[in-house]
């Protein structure tokens, strides 16, 4: 798990988490399309000892003299978009989750490809084959996951279910399947999602990544 995680850090971010302290890198992952096609300018990941926040090599030396002044990324965290270029984008703070032991529930979905006839539409950019439960009477969609294939050491899980089948367990039991298939090609299943969405953490929780106490960070997409 520690491999994995650091060699995922490494890629995902341009750099490994240092022994305490917040290091403001500059990395060029932060000017290439990332694993949507788009640019993700500032990204960051903090265990409760020590974090790396990764932004344009163009952009390095201004956010860390910024970060410097008063130590506290919720106050320059909102700034930060205009800092790399970016003033149009928001500001984000996430739980961050892993795990290599998910809870052994039963699987509750199908792999298939995202651009499969029935596949819903916040699936087709994940590419590749997506995780579906559907309703064996009538076939429609009941909840999805997606997978995030930042690099070939973390792949991070994303679910959706249908407002008329939630409360059925469904989605732990697409992530715990999801994260059973990304172990078995290799990679450490990651899971975010917003420090006050207690049905998502309900959801991590059962699925079997526990929050640790870890945190990512970043840009969001235009506001």
């Amino acid at each position: 798990m520690e491999r994995l995680l650091t060699e995922h850090l490494s890629r995902w971010l341009g750099g490994r988490l240092p022994a305490s302290g917040l290091d403001v890198i500059g990395a060029p992952q932060r000017e290439k399309p990332g694993w949507d096609g788009r640019i993700h300018p500032a990204l960051g990941v903090s265990s409760p000892e020590a974090g790396v926040l990764s932004v344009p090599p163009h952009a390095a030396v201004a956010v860390a003299e910024r970060y410097a002044e008063d130590k506290d990324l919720a106050v320059l965290g909102p700034q930060i978009p205009a800092l790399v270029g970016f003033p149009e984008r928001g500001w984000f703070t996430a739980v961050y989750r892993w795990t290599t032991d998910p809870a052994p529930l039963p699987d509750a979905g199908a792999w298939v490809p995202a651009d499969a006839p029935g596949v819903p539409e916040w699936l087709w950019p994940f590419g590749g084959e997506v995780l579906v439960a559907t309703d064996p009477a009538t076939g429609a969609h009941l909840a999805g996951v997606g997978v995030k294939r930042h690099d070939a050491y973390g792949h991070e899980l994303a679910v959706v279910t249908a407002p008329e089948a939630r409360g059925q367990g469904l989605a732990r039991r697409l992530v715990a399947q999801a994260a059973r298939r990304v172990l078995d090609e290799g990679a450490l299943p990651t899971y975010m999602h917003a420090p006050d969405n207690r049905a998502s953490a309900a959801v991590a929780e059962a699925a079997g990544f526990r929050d640790l106490g870890w945190r990512a960070y970043g840009t969001t997409e235009a506001r």
